[in-house]
């Protein structure tokens, strides 16, 4: 699920009203969302690259929000807010429309060159914008939110967003030699060719990604202005000379890439979420897109308009007890192009005004509502596939907070549902009944047994596992669960160990060091939950049972798991007494006898870096070392930020199967 990251303060001023951190978080759990983490910048910065360069970063307490990975309209403040107004009912979603240039309107040519690269583009234009740094942060973020889910990190779709005053139109969307292409890039300040700039951004960390997507490729796709200046060489960088700033007043938008209904998406959710802050709200000026045929179409679209060559018309259809308004594809060949030319095209809205002209469309009307579509289902269809009993009239309500305007029409029993161009997540009618579910409240649907029964066992060292953290509780621990990945630093410096000599598992360019490599004790991970609960009443009695992943060149995949147990105790005093104890209680539990016999078990003095020396003991049993038990050195503890004494227990609990 991506996340998003929103300043609390900004977003209370953005509601209307202020909650505590446990209000806010239910509010998002009956909206269908989590509040994952309340964080700050500079405990970001501090987490991913250490103090040092934390140092002068901002306090300003962050909301991290896990959205549903289809909810591309909640990437952003914007969305997010407008989301959850409509759903508090605060607010009426807006309508958002398209209008039309008094002069001339901008245009997009696209030639041929680009058909083998990245044959499909879309344009728009947010007109009279007024950014503060906030809404512009908002605007950089949102586009880089969708580079990474629905753009599939630019190899589907890529979003360029110019400063329309610094350009000349018509643009050009074009495909040239890579020694012919040459401009000055986003935040440099001399020209470089694009073979030049390959070379440059193999070595930076964010645009290194996405170079593999055109580096094979002969042509390079570019865009022009009228004058040959550079707007964009996508899916790679921006040029300089459009860049867009707060001070931007007009901005024009352009999706390039190899998927047109994504483009056609992308387009939508990044003009109705900022077209909010336009002189006329939720308004878009559209921008003209010529293909390479000659033919040509405007957008954002409405419903009905795809991609040249194409006509969509609007059917009734229904599938079992659902009736839906389809939209069917239809390729026209020439002869049929000849004869609809001039025909009345069916339309999703009868505010709608529009003739097909081959593929042209009449753009008289200057204004008309975005991409709009309807469908409907049955009320009673909603009632069975949630297992709720509400009439007609509240499951309309319901669909309404979720941002799809309902009524009920016909025979009282069918909901017909306004699909904005914000829920491109919507395909079916079972995404309909999700959202009437989330807006019910899951918590209040009534739980009832299943119909069918299935025998299912659990995995040996799972039920193991499961039985040892019952008993590990009631013996007055508490279970933590912690990352699987950690830092170098986590598992070597700070246990006193060289990295070498972990045989850890390392992940290939992490993008935090607090995820560099699979760790391979769980110890780490509980003396850093103890660091962040210091302030709780001592003593801390904590355990955690997991896997860790060790380097192992015998397996298929160069590694292997093992599932361990881990136990620390911290207080004024070691309590070592208290960690051996809860290992003797655990080899009863397991019915393993104390003493040296075959199937029984002993401690036997050692030393380990971690341990202060003299406070370290190994665990042999069933013939073979299991683990480790002792006081830990106070180093150790120094480095996870600790100043109590502690003790630590970590055995290997798969033997005992």
């Amino acid at each position: 699920m991506p996340t998003v990251s929103v300043k609390r303060d900004l977003l209370f001023q953005a509601l209307g009203r202020t909650y505590t951190d446990e209000e806010f978080d239910e509010l998002c759990f009956e909206f269908g969302l989590e509040l994952d983490e309340i964080t700050s910048e500079k405990e970001i910065i501090s987490k991913e690259q250490g103090n040092e360069k934390a140092e002068g970063a901002s306090d300003v307490i962050l909301y991290k929000i896990d959205v549903p990975a289809n909810r591309y309209d909640l990437l952003c403040l914007e969305g997010l807010v407008r989301g959850l107004q409509v759903f508090k009912e605060r607010i009426k979603a807006p309508v958002y429309k398209r209008v039309m240039p008094n002069g001339e309107i901008q245009k997009l040519i696209i030639t041929e060159e680009t058909a083998k690269i990245r044959p499909y583009a879309v344009a728009a234009v947010l007109r009279n914008i007024k950014f503060t740094k906030d809404r512009y942060d908002s605007f950089i973020e949102l586009q880089e939110k969708l580079h990474q889910n629905i753009c599939r990190k630019r190899a589907l779709v890529a979003i360029g967003t110019h400063d329309l005053d610094t350009l000349s139109g018509p643009f050009t969307y074009t495909a040239k030699r890579p020694s012919d292409i040459r401009f000055k890039p986003l935040n440099k300040t001399k020209e470089y060719t694009a073979c030049e700039l390959m070379n440059i951004y193999k070595t930076d960390n964010h645009l290194k990604h996405y170079l593999h997507i055109i580096e094979n490729k002969p042509l390079y796709p570019v865009i022009y202005d009228s004058n040959g200046v550079v707007l964009s060489m996508p899916p790679i960088i921006n040029g300089n000379h459009s860049k867009i700033t707060v001070n931007t007043r007009n901005v024009f938008i352009e999706c390039t890439g190899t998927d047109f209904t994504k483009a056609k998406i992308v387009l939508d959710i990044i003009v109705t979420m900022f077209s909010e802050y336009c002189e006329n709200q939720f308004t878009v000026e559209g921008a003209e897109v010529v293909f390479p045929n000659g033919k040509s179409s405007t957008f954002p679209a409405n419903s009905w308009m795809t991609w040249d060559g194409h006509m969509s018309v609007l059917a009734v259809g229904s599938v079992g007890q659902v009736s839906l308004i389809i939209q069917l594809m239809v390729v026209p060949d020439s002869q049929q192009q000849e004869s609809m030319s001039g025909a009345q095209v069916p339309l999703s809205r009868t505010s709608d005004f529009a003739r097909w002209k081959g593929d042209e469309v009449d753009s008289k009307a200057m204004e008309t509502e975005l991409a709009y579509r309807k469908e409907m289902v049955r009320a009673d269809l909603i009632n069975k596939k949630v297992g709720i009993r509400e009439t007609p009239e509240n499951i309309a309500k319901l669909l309404t907070r979720m941002y799809l305007k309902s009524e009920v029409i016909g025979d009282g029993n069918q909901i017909e549902i306004e699909i904005p161009p914000t829920r491109a997540d919507v395909i079916h009618a079972c995404d309909i009944v999700e959202d009437a579910a989330i807006a019910y409240g899951y918590n209040n649907i009534q739980m009832a047994l299943p119909k069918t029964y299935t025998i299912a066992n659990q995995f040996p060292l799972n039920k193991l596992t499961e039985l040892l953290r019952y008993d590990m509780a009631a013996a007055g621990f508490t279970e933590a669960l912690t990352f699987a990945l950690c830092s170098q630093e986590d598992i070597a410096d700070k246990l006193g160990l060289d990295i070498s000599a972990t045989n850890a598992v390392h992940i290939s360019n992490p993008k935090t060091a607090e995820f560099q490599v699979a760790r391979t004790t769980l110890l780490p991970g509980l003396l850093k939950t103890i660091a962040a609960n210091r302030k709780m009443p001592l003593p801390l009695k904590l355990f955690e049972i997991s896997d860790i992943v060790i380097k192992d060149s015998s397996r298929d995949v160069g590694a292997r798991n093992y599932r361990h147990l881990c136990a620390v105790y911290y207080s004024k005093n070691p309590g070592f007494e208290i960690i051996h104890g809860l290992l003797d209680r655990i080899m009863q539990l397991l019915d393993v006898p104390p003493g040296e016999k075959k199937r029984g078990y002993v401690i036997k003095a050692s030393e380990g870096p971690a341990f202060f020396p003299g406070r370290c003991a190994e665990v042999f049993a069933r013939g073979q070392s299991v683990g480790k038990l002792g006081v830990l050195h106070p180093d150790v503890i120094t480095k996870f930020e600790l100043n109590m004494p502690c003790s630590a227990l970590e055995i290997n609990i798969e033997p005992f199967l």
